[in-house]
């Protein structure tokens, strides 16, 4: 539809009028061979109907319309018209309107921030009707929404990247180069997920859980994926949290009592949200071998984690 007439102050010449309408051409198209310009809603709509001109009856189709001449874009663009704004004095140059309405102050769709503290963007037109609570939830519900639909798709990119590294595994037995390369690949994994992680300081050795129940392994081996632990190793880790797959210094209690003196040379990476630690290999080089196993040891605590 075309712009009301009565919004140009300045009057309109009768070539820039839509046949159809009666208003001042918007978005205008041309008929192919008798060049009538109209609206391109208004001409689309009437050829959904009547596949002729609507001034002189020639035949043509919605697909044979074409955009006007540019003297006749020029001719409108220059014309001053009136915000459709209530309250608004504006008079502003066709083509500059769409930037108007969309700064104007009384434009009842303009976004504005909620002046009760919930912070949120929400139409003027919208103000009144506003409930900062009800709005809250709903964006909360939202969250929730991308939230689970993050979370299926990470248990399907981590379900593809097992198969890759099943994949890999089967290569690297036929291809010692493949073999060298991903080991190089899983090494720097390891180390870029150390690095992200904080480093920790227990307090209280004595609290170690040297048998962790199957529950308990669980919940850890959860917080170290959601850590970003590499999955080729996740397991592994979690076989060394149970003392019967520590390495000779920690395996049994006396051992543990004679070794304490060396537990505070330890580099430990705090498990996030949880009461244990993870000392990995590659942090540890340091330590006798007889004090670190391969990939690492995930130490479990009832307290004394900071």
């Amino acid at each position: 539809m075309g712009f009301d007439i009565q919004r140009f102050p300045n009057g309109v010449d009768e070539e820039l009028i839509c046949a159809i309408c009666g208003g001042v051409l918007q978005d205008p198209l041309q008929a192919p061979t008798c060049e009538h310009a109209f609206c391109q809603i208004c001409i689309n709509e009437w050829l959904s109907r009547v596949q002729t001109c609507p001034i002189d009856r020639i035949p043509m189709e919605s697909d044979q319309l074409k955009p006007v001449p540019r003297i006749l874009k020029n001719l409108l663009s220059r014309l001053n018209i009136t915000c459709e704004n209530e309250g608004c004095t504006a008079i502003v140059k066709l083509d500059r309107l769409p930037n108007h309405l969309a700064e104007c102050d009384f434009n009842p769709k303009k976004l504005i921030e909620c002046e009760d503290g919930c912070g949120m963007m929400i139409s003027k037109e919208n103000v009144t009707n506003h409930n900062c609570i009800q709005a809250l939830k709903n964006e909360l519900d939202n969250v929730k929404n991308e939230l689970q639909k993050c979370r299926t798709d990470m248990d399907l990119y981590k379900a593809e990247v097992r198969t890759l590294q099943e994949f890999i595994r089967v290569l690297r037995i036929n291809n010692p180069t493949i073999s060298r390369v991903y080991e190089r690949v899983e090494n720097d994994e390891i180390l870029r997920w150390s690095g992200a992680l904080q480093l920790a300081r227990v307090t209280r050795w004595g609290g170690m859980i040297s048998t962790p129940d199957a529950v308990l392994q669980a919940v850890i081996k959860r917080a170290l994926l959601e850590s970003g632990c590499p999955i080729n190793i996740t397991n592994d880790l979690m076989e060394n949290a149970h003392e019967r797959h520590w390495p000779q210094g920690l395996s049994t209690l006396e051992t543990r009592q004679l070794n304490r003196r060396h537990y505070e040379s330890y580099v430990c990476r705090r498990i996030i949200g949880k009461q244990a630690v993870v000392v990995l290999g590659c942090d540890n080089r340091h330590m006798d071998q007889l004090m670190i196993a391969e990939p690492g040891i995930v130490m479990i605590f009832a307290h004394g984690v900071e």
